[in-house]
């Protein structure tokens, strides 16, 4: 199993296949395991993807400092940074990025900030902004503790994250933090900057953000496209992969055109 050293800690990643890269961007809860029906179709298409777990989650090292860093303000800007940091070690100079929920926002940001090298960029089931403060949200959307879960999900995250991290994770996960933070979030003032290709990719059915966030994520991209999958709860790559991989090979394959 792959890992590097980014800012004194170890990180796990992935690299499989070759051709054009692509980065896959796990959500809030995730780590590279989520896309175990996903990166194969992409691999079989001629592309080289990579995957990694961001700090504290997953397989990466989870650091005494992680729950300050998590609730705190410099979440995206340090993501941002581990990920330039990952493609610089692994000699990668342009890139598409696929990103899942919080993926989508660190996505964005990357994007924002390193616009030479994103060639194109997917975001799916990413939210656009917030009615309400993000630890209002999550109060509504998230009212069961990890041991109140349905014994499958709790597995899941123990898969995900470990024995002894599951359980802590999951508490602090659904609290608040990350990359949508505590307050109101919001990034129709920076969708404007997006200057590649984006696909906006989102279930009609989620359970977390209505689909008119994906009308307003289009709505403010320069270079947006617009893909509903109707029918389809929040994780969109889960209840529907081939059809994800296939709006975004479409979308790739138009990029590229």
């Amino acid at each position: 199993m792959p890992f590097t050293k980014i800012n004194g800690r170890d990180i796990y990643y992935e690299t499989h296949g070759d051709g054009d890269t692509i980065v896959l961007l796990h959500h809030g809860f995730g780590c590279t395991k989520m896309w175990q029906d996903i990166y194969p179709a992409l691999i079989k298409e001629g592309y080289r993807v990579i995957m990694y777990d961001r700090r504290g989650y997953g397989r990466s090292e989870k650091d005494a400092n992680f729950h300050e860093f998590y609730e705190g303000d410099e979440f995206r800007a340090e993501s941002v940074k581990e990920l330039a940091t990952l493609t610089e070690i692994l000699n990668i100079n342009s890139f598409d990025i696929i990103g899942q929920c919080e993926g989508g926002v660190i996505g964005i940001d990357y994007a924002v900030k390193n616009p030479d090298q994103v060639n194109g960029l997917v975001v799916s089931s990413t939210q656009c902004y917030s009615p309400v403060t993000m630890a209002e949200l999550n109060r509504q959307k998230f009212p069961k503790a990890f041991s109140d879960l349905d014994s499958g999900l709790r597995q899941k995250f123990i898969d995900w994250h470990g024995m002894d991290n599951a359980e802590p994770f999951y508490n602090q996960f659904r609290t608040c933090g990350g990359a949508y933070g505590k307050g109101i979030f919001d990034l129709r003032g920076l969708l404007p900057s997006v200057a590649c290709p984006t696909l906006v990719l989102y279930p009609d059915r989620s359970f977390l953000f209505d689909v008119e966030q994906a009308v307003a994520f289009y709505r403010h991209l320069p270079e947006g496209a617009l893909a509903i999958l109707p029918g389809c709860g929040h994780n969109t790559y889960e209840e529907r992969p081939q059809e994800y991989v296939q709006l975004v090979l479409e979308f790739l394959k138009r990029r590229r055109s």
